[in-house]
């Protein structure tokens, strides 16, 4: 597999172990989850085929691969559906950047060849750059799901991403230099798994050479991360008062919301 179950408490933490911190985007029912198990090598994030998303909030879970590298996996709800309102998505970030304490070395834009591409790509820029800014996409890497499909149907990647491709995924495409890589994460034959799984951290550690060697953390997400600790700090000092009424700590909370 690409990873193995591991202690994190012993994880070795040498230069030569550099962390890497990935984190998954993209719309309900695309395969974040499944995404991120097959990268961790072991079912650590709820997956299941659906319409309404298993994933609720932002979780991390991390592995160690053969190399010994150690990735960080952050597992997102769908924040980019029309359902998800702007306070919900708002607060996912925030929680999203306070687990990316070393910046975010990639963003894996994940899409599934299994779903018709309409609009979701033009909505996906807009929402990337909304929530990140525009410098996100110098740190994107698009994952197509479903190469099982592609396979049954004698495809590849390359046939799937032809000339009838739709713009908005051109252009996204494009933004990101081309960087995509395409997962099955239904199979069962451990090699294929190592395989998507290196080209994958392969890309990522293009990104950083590419960007420096500094991780994601341009002005915006600086300031985001300060107020995310800030909010953090503050909901524990709201939580730990003793004395208060419940209506006067939720008018303080109401007061900390607006803030």
């Amino acid at each position: 597999m690409g990873g193995r179950v591991i202690d994190v408490d012993s994880m070795p933490t040498s230069p030569s172990n550099a962390e890497r911190t990935l984190v998954l985007v993209g719309r309900t029912g695309n395969g974040k989850s499944a995404t991120g198990n097959s990268i961790l090598g072991r079912r650590a994030f709820k997956s299941k085929a659906g319409s309404s998303g298993v994933t609720k909030t932002c979780e991390m879970q991390r592995t160690m691969l053969k190399d010994g590298q150690v990735v960080n996996v952050i597992d997102t709800p769908g924040l980019f559906d029309s359902s998800a309102d702007s306070e919900f998505v708002s607060k996912e970030i925030v929680k999203c950047i306070g687990m990316a304490k070393d910046g975010i070395h990639a963003v894996l834009l994940v899409f599934s060849v299994r779903n018709r591409f309409s609009e979701e790509g033009g909505a996906a820029i807009h929402s990337l750059e909304s929530l990140f800014g525009k410098k996100v996409f110098d740190y994107m890497i698009v994952v197509f799901t479903g190469g099982n499909e592609l396979e049954d149907n004698d495809e590849t990647l390359e046939d799937y991403l032809g000339p009838e491709c739709p713009k908005p995924l051109k252009e996204i495409l494009q933004l990101c230099e081309n960087r995509r890589v395409l997962f099955d994460n239904k199979t069962k034959d451990a090699a294929t798994r190592t395989e998507q799984v290196g080209k994958l951290i392969s890309l990522v550690n293009s990104v950083i050479l590419e960007n420096g060697g500094q991780p994601y953390s341009d002005e915006i997400f600086a300031e985001l991360k300060k107020g995310a600790t800030k909010l953090c700090d503050q909901q524990v000092e709201v939580d730990s008062l003793k004395g208060y009424s419940k209506r006067e700590i939720s008018e303080l909370k109401e007061q900390m919301k607006k803030s």
